[in-house]
């Protein structure tokens, strides 16, 4: 039973919390009664939400302001998940969160098998393949705001059943992995200051604050990364200004650097044109799985007290992040790190691989600030296995909720904890507990093979989904106008950014099987690399045949335009646009900057 709002004015008895999503949430543990004891409170939490009457309309007016119905938005199922996230939270996640492995240790890996050029390359081409991604995620999700599963859901709705059963999967497999990877990743960050202590010392450490910070619900969740996206933020910024000055020779021992690693050892490596391809295509799977999280913004948007302002503006913090954070810093990477360095990961010519943001300072002779770099890439690793642990539980809880897992993954506790998701998250967690075996780079491979394709498959998903909605509504002679959110880049940003995962998803397929450097065909490669492309086939393949559902795609005229799906009016959106647009103009400078970039 769900509830839809029939006008705009708002009773004072009135329930609803959020007036910009047709939820009904309240905090049902205000209604329970009183157990002294805080031992009491806290088994307490752990138990169902009672359930409270809100059909009750007696004391609104003769119209009713909210219609019980058992037909309208039915699908809306996270009403116990708190909103707690605040659009301070949005605007830090949307700049930092997913900063982690892939961008802060990851690029060493991608300037070792490519070279500077390539990094730049690499980046550039996916930062524009992404902004079309969540240019269309941003679209679907103001209309779908309160879907259960958020774009985890837009293809089993839009595109197939099997199709959306698949890259669900995959998905949640790369968060359930991200979480030991990170913490893997952690200890060896750790290493940088010491390599005697057993790692799984630390990693026990982290699992537990990881652990606790999740468990206080998505408050927690959304405090903590806006500390540690605060730092991450900062860090960065520090690092560019720091990283411009040691180039022009005002910092360190090595005097001006200029261009000079792209000369010596050389922009690209490799000794054949063909080579130097392989590693831009190498580049480019690593740059996915390093914007991996930049979809938070528009995946949470169930739990945002304002998912249409927020998910507008986090949009358009999109470009900051690309431009500032990515891009520009693997460029000076590329000027302050050659490519041959024996300290970058997958090089093998050292005993300690360090973050490539740590060897650009350290190895020109800077003392101190080092150490603060490592300890705020460790803060971003673990705030990365952080949204992971957060990520993945809910996850779990949208695909038990689209019948695609086991129905007890559903459960949702008083405080609005998806309880049974996090335990499974945890369990995976305990994998990271190989951070002291000798293989601790090789398991780093195999959870990275795991989760660094997955991002493609869903980015793919979330473009094909936009593709099939706006068939689905010329199909049904539905307008535009009833769009909350139109994406500048329209259905050719969709189109491109499909065409793009095809091609890098066939580049890597290449390089997978025939590695960087040589010409033999090489099988364990290929799996350490390609890993995620045969367990989504055989995900696909399996559902199809349980299901019994041959279709490839579900036909436009057929698709669900209804359920779940909030419809605007458009001279509302005029009206209120132009108010909004009048209010501002009539504001001070600094909320007319504001509005303007934030």
């Amino acid at each position: 039973m769900s509830y839809e709002l029939k006008n705009t004015k708002q009773s004072q008895n009135a329930t609803l919390e959020s007036c910009n999503s047709v939820e009904v949430i309240k905090d049902s543990s205000e209604e329970l009664p009183a157990r002294n004891g805080l031992i009491h409170r806290f088994v307490d939490s752990f138990k169902r939400p009672v359930e409270t009457g809100y059909a009750d309309n007696s004391d609104n007016d003769g119209d009713g302001e909210y219609q019980c119905t058992d037909d309208v938005n039915s699908g809306h199922k996270h009403k116990s998940l708190k909103q707690n996230i605040r659009p301070r939270h949005t605007l830090m996640m949307s700049l930092a969160t997913g900063i982690g492995t892939g961008m802060l240790v990851g690029n060493g890996k991608s300037l070792n098998n490519g070279g500077p050029a390539p990094l730049v390359i690499g980046y550039v081409v996916v930062s524009t393949m992404l902004y079309c991604v969540i240019q269309s995620a941003s679209e679907l999700a103001i209309c779908y705001s309160s879907l259960s599963g958020g774009f985890n859901a837009y293809p089993s709705l839009l595109v197939d059943k099997a199709f959306g059963f698949s890259v669900a999967w995959v998905y949640c497999l790369q968060w359930l992995c991200v979480l030991p990877l990170e913490l893997v990743t952690a200890s060896m960050t750790i290493k940088y200051w010491n390599d005697t202590i057993n790692p799984d010392a630390f990693v026990v450490i982290f699992y537990v604050v990881l652990i606790s910070i999740n468990f206080i619900g998505s408050a927690g969740y959304a405090e903590a990364e806006f500390f540690f996206n605060t730092c991450k933020v900062l860090m960065i910024a520090g690092f560019f200004i720091l990283g411009i000055i040691i180039n022009c020779g005002g910092a360190g021992n090595a005097g001006y650097i200029g261009a000079k690693y792209w000369h010596d050892p050389g922009s690209f490596r490799g000794h054949n044109d063909i080579n130097r391809f392989k590693g831009v295509v190498s580049v480019m799977v690593n740059a996915a799985f390093a914007y991996g999280g930049a979809e938070f913004s528009v995946m949470t948007a169930a739990e945002h007290s304002n998912p249409q302002k927020s998910i507008r503006s986090a949009s358009k913090k999109l470009l900051y992040r690309i431009i500032c954070i990515y891009c520009m810093t693997a460029a000076l990477l590329g000027f302050l790190v050659p490519w041959n360095s024996d300290e970058l990961l997958g090089s093998g010519g050292s005993a300690t691989h360090a973050s490539p943001f740590v060897i650009a300072v350290a190895s020109h002779g800077v003392k101190v600030v080092p150490h603060f770099i490592n300890a705020v890439i460790l803060l971003s690793v673990l705030s990365v296995a952080n949204s992971a642990l957060h990520s993945s539980s809910r996850i779990l809880l949208s695909l038990s909720e689209q019948n695609f897992a086991p129905k007890f993954l559903n459960y949702i506790d008083r405080r609005g904890r998806p309880v049974i998701g996090l335990l499974v998250s945890c369990v995976f967690g305990g994998l990271s507990f190989v951070a002291a075996t000798p293989k601790e780079e090789t398991v780093f491979t195999w959870l990275l093979a795991i989760s660094g394709l997955s991002e493609l498959f869903t980015w793919f998903a979330i473009s094909l989904s936009h593709v099939r909605f706006r068939a689905a509504l010329k199909a049904q002679g539905r307008s535009k106008s009833e769009l909350g959110y139109i994406p500048w880049t329209g259905l050719w940003g969709a189109y491109y950014a499909m065409f793009m995962v095809v091609a890098i998803l066939i580049g890597q397929f290449w390089v997978a099987i025939s590695p960087i450097g040589t010409n033999k065909l090489d099988v364990n490669n290929f799996f350490e690399n390609y890993l995620a492309m045969p367990i989504l086939i055989a995900l696909y393949l399996g559902y199809k045949l349980w299901s019994r559902e041959w279709r490839l795609v579900i036909p436009a005229s057929e698709v669900d335009l209804v359920t779940d799906r909030k419809v605007f009016d458009a001279e509302v959106l005029k009206h209120e646009q132009a108010e909004e647009k009048e209010r501002i103009r009539n504001s001070s400078w600094t909320v007319r900057a504001s509005n303007f970039w934030c």
